[in-house]
């Protein structure tokens, strides 16, 4: 992107920006402007910015990449789910690296968000709405410092976009974490402390 194309955000350009664990962010834009990027560059998947992203723990700067698996959490706006293998299968793929939830703990979020009997089907099957709330099960599946969600409800109805906030919002409670969700338009469903509009 140009210097003009980032002239007005409240990011890109300014002399540091600094997301704090434990708090809710939006960070808003139309498509095309640097949202995915943004978590991209601070989840370590791309370096081709300048300036630098710091990540912290106890005040302290610490190696980038050994932090991040050890703090981040990403819902990627393309999911990343493998299509042949069930919604349940997918997020048991991600626990059995993590170890963080238990198989009923999965089985019961998965019901929470799916229609009856989905969450045995091969991804392939499922709406695009469903395939996100599989991503943002699998999201919660590990422990975290802060959770990137790209997008997360850009096919998501009313409904179900608060059912998957409260689901996150109780892991963030629970661990603590920062959030940081991008979207076109305004999210009702998350109580965000600061919205960055890029």
């Amino acid at each position: 992107m140009s210097e003009s194309e980032v002239a007005g955000s409240e990011i890109y350009l300014q002399p540091s920006v600094i997301f704090e664990q434990g708090r809710r962010y939006m960070v808003r834009a139309r498509s095309g402007h640097g949202k995915t990027s943004l978590l991209n560059f601070i989840y370590g998947t791309s370096g081709q910015y300048d300036g630098e992203v710091v990540l912290t723990e106890n005040g302290e700067r610490r190696e980038e990449n050994e932090l991040r698996i050890r703090v981040l959490s990403y819902m990627f706006q393309d999911l990343c789910l493998f299509p042949e293998l069930t919604a349940m299968e997918n997020v048991l793929l991600k626990n059995r690296l993590t170890g963080f939830k238990s198989e009923a703990e999965i089985g019961a979020m998965l019901d929470l968000l799916l229609p009856s009997g989905k969450k045995g089907q091969p991804v392939a099957t499922l709406s695009l709405g469903q395939r996100q709330r599989v991503a943002a099960v699998r999201a919660l599946c590990q422990p975290f410092r802060f959770l990137l969600m790209d997008e997360p409800f850009s096919h998501i109805d009313s409904d179900n976009a608060r059912r998957v906030a409260d689901m996150v919002m109780g892991e963030v409670g629970k661990q603590g974490a920062g959030l940081i969700v991008t979207a076109l338009d305004a999210i009702d469903c998350f109580p965000f402390d600061a919205t960055f509009n890029l």
